[in-house]
């Protein structure tokens, strides 16, 4: 088992070494998933397979041995006594960017380390201008991510939410490592707009569903922003209140409710054994 704070590091099952290592850095070429691991067990195991099978194919022309990865996130969550955060990348090291096209062996590295505690500390947003390339894909290219995020944190705010253009009909898509949610007193808004529509979103919303919750994805442009309730967002590390965006504040009390609907919504989907 590993020590409490040291990363588990898989490359096809076996440890890591650094030249494996340096190949991604460089290369810049791959896609991954990142999930939250309590007990030796995963919620929506399906559909982070799924994303990881749609990388393959766009970026590889590959498929996906289900159950070797599988395997290998196994083996590094029990090294890490069950409990983790867990990101799966995809990529290759005979990867050459001067021979896209060329048929190359697709690697697999899993990295465990210690379990994220969510936070429920109100997020303050700014929009910013970004589309993410290639949104349907949750690729390594996360440098604009990082980026747009430090400014806003310069800025003043926590966090980057991302809109497609300067003016007030800008249509909002969403934030820098996560995907954003809005309640209008009757219903949960999901942004209609090019996004990476993240797994723990897609949990939300089966939960819903479930719970008879009424949802709809719709456009949500900046000048909108003011006509909700209440704001959210989510990823692996669970969700998370929205208390402003630019200047548009949402009050607590409507905060609260809806975050208690999400809880019940979210809690829904099974942990299934690695």
């Amino acid at each position: 088992m590993s020590s409490p704070g040291e990363p588990v590091v898989l490359l096809n099952g076996q440890q890591a070494g650094a030249d494996a290592l340096r190949v991604l850095a460089q290369s810049n070429y791959g896609h991954f998933t990142s999930l939250q691991v309590r007990g030796g067990a995963v919620q929506g195991l399906d559909m982070h397979l799924d994303r990881l099978r749609q990388g393959n194919a766009e970026l590889f022309d590959a498929g996906l041995d289900a159950g070797a990865v599988v395997g290998w996130m196994r083996q590094a969550a029990l090294a890490r006594g069950g409990d983790c955060s867990m990101r799966v990348t995809l990529f290759s090291r005979r990867f050459d960017h001067r021979q896209p096209l060329r048929p190359v062996a697709v690697d697999v590295l899993v990295v465990a380390s210690a379990p994220l505690v969510p936070t429920a500390a109100p997020l303050r947003l700014q929009t910013r201008c970004f589309v993410r390339p290639v949104p349907q894909l949750k690729h390594v290219g996360t440098f604009p991510l990082s980026h747009h995020r430090r400014q806003a944190l310069k800025a003043g705010f926590d966090d980057a939410l991302f809109v497609d253009g300067e003016g007030p009909g800008a249509a909002v898509s969403e934030g820098s490592f996560w995907n954003i949610g809005f309640w209008d007193g009757d219903q949960v808004v999901w942004p209609q707009a090019p996004a990476l529509r993240g797994t723990s979103e897609r949990l939300l919303q089966q939960g819903l569903v479930q719970a008879g919750i009424a949802q709809v994805v719709r456009p949500v442009a900046r000048a909108g922003l003011g006509d909700f309730l209440a704001a959210f967002a989510t990823n692996a590390n669970g969700v998370q209140p929205v208390a402003s965006i630019d200047r548009i504040g949402y009050a607590a009390a409507a905060q609260d409710a809806v975050l208690a609907l999400l809880a019940d919504a979210g809690g829904r989907a099974p942990w299934e054994p690695l």
